[in-house]
């Protein structure tokens, strides 16, 4: 009997189904009841709801609050900050959007139990910077995700969602999505009037810095596989600002985060020889990057293009002096909770290398890049604005629709909308699910209608890897040296490989061309060749497998959209050295993409930046 043969299929009907159990999906799955009394509201998890996501292991710190109800900041505030961070390029709109509804989101995480710290001089949240506040986060995640198990019909944790399914009749219609059980191997076909995804953008596409036995300590969570943009891509979606990846300074091995000692401890960064570097190079990046370069705060990738710089100039290692800001208790409690609430890591670093940040001061360093939608990039699916503040370029459909009917997206998932963080991204799914709803009520009549054939092959497809297995494990050449197959990770580490040295990884100082990039995309061919041969001797393999092909599809995307912009817009995340500086002449636009399925083909394109917020 075939792997295939031996499992069970279960079909699960549905009116919303929510791809993704993180911030996003929760807040998908809490507003569709709200607006959806009697609708059918499914979500499906790979991890488990109450600790997956980005905040799973806790935060210390909400980063998008406006405080509207004190008058401390506007929506118009945070498009401009929003705007000027991403060095002109972000939709206006869905900021926009996000910023005038994120505040009643955090006051339900507070009714629900969430500690937000009060500043005892002004009654209000204690703030870390403009826009953070500060929290007692480590159980940030269960407190958010018993509201959508709350919410939700049925929830389906462990679940690994590999493919969307698009309508029998209108391949332009979404109909639901396939997947497999990572407990018992059974095969889910989830149908659906609606399909909001809400999953995680992409780590380890890109070769990490800490390897090893430490591979799976990097910033952004290493579960997060690509899989919001890979089910997309692959049914067509257009997708924009891929280019975009984001590069984060943290404190060097253990990622701890750096905005709570530079925001509220007010500490500084210096190189080894005790001095401070961020604007000593304002010159030269204003004649590379234009009046960018003048904003307030400086933008972040321009902080990380400083700190490149010294170090090609042997000024590092970069230090920041917690030494110089832990003299009181308070503030060395909330330096230490910083890390306890979020980053235990750190602190074990600090213990395993005789650091007392009391005296010592910490090496800092760039991280390889992420692909993400939600942080302060904006990678993801070219999204339909609110009705209210959309031009018509920018509004085809429901807010927070893709360009296939019925298909939503929220946090990672949606491009063009950067600085959502968590609470901005429960947020916009709340938004994406109000519009599902009523595109669901909108179109009563409609039933999706799944092409069986397409189904029994996706199956097929899905548990090949355990079908190689059996072929080929009694021909094992040496360990896991095979000639018939490759593992998971062996894929991961060549993908990693690949990015970072043709794609403007932390290997080559983020630098590219486009002979790198070409490069880049003929190795990549012959990766995607080999996952046909990819091998999986267990359910827990099998999900690494399809974790390895989501992470190849966003990895693809990336190489096409930095190859097309024929700029360097976000220096500090990457570099193109044949095309040295910003251009807003020729490319203050958009680069979108879209995946023909049928024709296999790539299709390139731009988009204007539309200014919405003077």
């Amino acid at each position: 009997m075939s792997v295939r043969s031996s499992k069970s299929t279960k079909y699960v009907d549905s009116d919303i189904l929510i791809i993704g159990g993180g911030m996003a999906g929760c807040g998908a799955a809490y507003e569709a009841r709200y607006w959806g009394r009697k609708m059918r509201i499914v979500v499906v998890e790979k991890a488990n709801i109450e600790r997956s996501g980005a905040v799973a292991m806790g935060l210390s710190a909400i980063n998008c609050y406006m405080g509207l109800r004190w008058n401390e900041n506007t929506p118009e505030d945070f498009v401009r900050y929003t705007r000027s961070d991403l060095m002109g390029l972000v939709r206006e709109d869905l900021v926009y959007d996000i910023a005038r509804h994120v505040d009643s989101t955090v006051h339900l995480f507070e009714e629900w139990g969430l500690p937000i710290i009060y500043d005892e001089k002004t009654g209000h949240y204690k703030r870390e910077g403009r826009w953070q506040i500060l929290i007692h986060g480590e159980s940030y995640k269960p407190i958010v995700a018993e509201a959508a198990q709350k919410s939700a019909s049925e929830i389906y944790n462990r679940i690994m969602v590999t493919h969307l399914l698009t309508d029998a009749r209108n391949p332009n219609r979404i109909a639901g999505a396939v997947g497999f059980s990572v407990r018992d191997g059974s095969f889910y076909v989830f149908k659906a009037k609606a399909v909001i995804v809400s999953a995680g953008g992409a780590t380890h596409i890109y070769r990490p810095k800490s390897v090893g036995e430490g591979a799976g300590r990097t910033w952004y969570a290493p579960w997060s596989t690509g899989s919001a943009y890979a089910l997309l891509i692959q049914v067509g979606a257009t997708m924009t600002q891929m280019e975009n990846r984001l590069v984060v300074t943290r404190f060097k091995d253990g990622y701890g985060p750096v905005g709570a000692w530079f925001l509220a401890l007010k500490a500084t960064a210096k190189n080894a020889y005790g001095e401070e570097y961020e604007k000593k190079y304002v010159d030269e990046q204003r004649m590379l990057y234009g009046n960018y370069v003048d904003a307030k705060p400086f933008p972040t990738c321009l902080r990380n293009d400083s700190m490149l710089r010294e170090l090609k100039a042997g000024k590092g290692p970069i230090y920041i002096h917690t030494e110089a800001v832990l003299d009181t208790r308070e503030k060395e409690e909330l330096g230490w909770e910083d890390f306890l609430d979020m980053t235990m890591s750190q602190s074990i670093v600090w213990a395993s290398q005789n650091i007392d940040p009391k005296t010592t001061p910490s090496e800092l360093q760039t991280s390889e890049p992420y692909i993400m939608g939600s942080h302060a990039t904006c990678s993801g699916a070219w999204a339909s604005g609110p009705d209210d503040m959309a031009t018509d370029i920018y509004k085809w459909g429901y807010n927070r629709m893709t360009t296939i009917e019925g298909l939503f997206g929220a946090g990672d998932t949606i491009g063009g909308s950067a600085h959502k963080f968590s609470s901005g991204s429960f947020t916009e799914g709340r938004i994406a699910a109000k519009a599902a709803v009523a595109y669901i009520l909108d179109h009563p009549d409609y039933h999706p209608d799944i092409d069986t054939k397409m189904v029994e092959s996706l199956k097929d497809e899905i548990f090949r890897p355990m079908e190689n297995y059996n072929v080929g494990k009694n021909k094992i050449v040496a360990g896991t040296v095979s000639p018939l197959y490759i593992y998971p990770n062996q894929g991961v580490i060549r993908l990693e490989k690949i990015m970072d040295e043709y794609a403007g990884g932390w290997g080559n100082m983020y630098m590219t061309n486009e002979f790198m990039l070409n490069r880049g995309l003929e190795l990549l061919t012959m990766l995607k060749e080999d996952l046909s041969k990819v091998a999986a001797e267990d359910l827990h393999q099998l999900q690494r497998a399809w974790e390895l092909h989501h992470r190849v599809w966003t990895a693809e995307a990336v190489i096409r959209h930095t190859l097309y912009r024929k700029e360097t817009r976000w220096p500090g995340y990457y570099y193109r050295a044949d095309y040295p500086k910003l251009d807003d002449t020729n490319w203050h636009v958009f680069v979108n993409s879209r995946y023909d399925p049928a024709m296999k083909t790539w299709y390139m394109s731009t988009v204007p930046v539309m200014h919405i917020i003077g």
